[in-house]
């Protein structure tokens, strides 16, 4: 399980807490420092790194030649750059890989349950999320990258007219549920899209 004050301080907002948790658990790694290289479809073995420079110094080598994947959301590090000098410190620091990840990842999870029709009740959204945590690995759903295919934007979920209804009643009452995701503040996240060199990871 994740740690609770670095979930509440970092991660997207747009994401519910439990959906986060699954994210991470699913796609991500519990080293904020992890690296991890393919080419052509193959994993490439690197050291490990015991420091952030060190971390960096990976995605340097080998940034351009294969898809790389950093921190604990395993965010793919081309994202947004032309060159490796662009890279930022940020890719290997917990709290900043998790906002960015996090935010990236909503993204994705709209397309895919845009995709789907956007839902009126909960028993797609399984498959919502492990289609969402397919695409964040491969970069692509239904034959399009997630990373740079426009944001449809929007909440995930579309409630049911009951269900809608009966918040509308009680809000009064109750604090209002988290909502499952909504639009993702990733215009803030600091990192632009541009995957040509992660094609390869379809």
């Amino acid at each position: 399980m994740m740690d609770a004050a670095l979930l509440a301080k970092c991660a997207d907002p747009s994401l519910s807490k439990a959906i986060v948790e699954q994210f991470v658990a699913a796609v991500g790694s519990v080293d904020p420092l992890a690296v991890t290289v393919t080419v052509d479809g193959r994993l490439v073995l690197v050291p490990k790194p015991k420091s952030p420079d060190e971390a960096l110094a990976i995605v340097r080598e080998y940034l351009g030649s294969g898809a790389v994947r950093v921190g604990i959301t395993q965010f793919p590090a081309g994202v947004g750059l032309k060159d490796a000098s662009q890279l930022q410190p940020g890719l290997v620091d917990a709290c900043e890989n998790l906002r960015m990840g996090t935010a990236m990842f909503g993204r994705v999870l709209r397309i895919v349950s845009n995709w789907y029709g956007r839902p009126r009740n909960n028993d797609a959204l399984p498959q919502i999320l492990d289609d969402a945590f397919d695409a964040w690995r491969t970069g692509y759903f239904e034959g399009k990258s997630v990373f740079r295919a426009q944001d449809p934007e929007g909440s995930v979920f579309q409630p049911s007219d009951a269900t809608a209804k009966s918040a509308d009643a009680s809000k009064d009452e109750q604090p209002s549920p988290e909502p499952w995701t909504s639009k993702s503040v990733l215009d803030n996240a600091g990192i632009r899209i541009d995957l040509s060199r992660i094609d390869g990871e379809k």
